[in-house]
């Protein structure tokens, strides 16, 4: 599973497991002259990652993606080790999340930075970050992992 900081939130049928993602992707302020220092770019906003199976989170991508607000989605990750997606969503995301089948990962605030490498081998942006590219709103990314458990379940019982 894709972790970015410290653990937050419910981990109902999410199973557990630690990559390199946090390490990887945290960014290090080493040569620079700190936040707001000439020619220093401001520091990014930490943000929390829900990480869903890949099967289920591929499906809300593909929702997400259809919707009539298809800028919707923001960044996703996807961990091939792990079969997982992680979804980039706004701080504080974690201390509310509820959502069974997935985990809310609380980051530890340490200026996340997001590089267009893929962070941890095996794992690759399933839409990459760009400066331009909000987070995921977590009402609707909650609507549309809901709308995709319930596809699956579907098709399951149709074989």
């Amino acid at each position: 599973m894709l972790h970015l900081g410290t653990e937050s939130g419910s981990r109902t049928s999410a199973t557990t497991g630690t990559t390199a993602a946090a390490t990887a992707t945290a960014g290090t302020t080493e040569g620079t002259e700190g936040p707001g220092a000439p020619g220093t770019p401001p520091a990014p906003e930490p943000c929390d990652l829900v990480t869903v199976p890949a099967r289920q989170g591929l499906e809300a991508v593909d929702i997400l993606r259809r919707g009539a607000d298809q800028e919707a989605v923001g960044p996703v990750l996807h961990d091939g080790a792990c079969a997982t997606l992680g979804f980039l969503v706004p701080p504080g995301t974690a201390q509310a999340w509820d959502v069974p089948g997935s985990a809310c990962t609380q980051t530890d605030g340490r200026g996340l930075r997001l590089a267009a490498e893929p962070p941890v081998k095996g794992s690759g942006w399933l839409l990459p970050p760009a400066d331009d590219t909000p987070v995921t709103d977590p009402v609707v990314l909650r609507a549309a992992l809901d709308q995709a458990a319930r596809l699956i379940e579907a098709a399951d019982n149709c074989r």
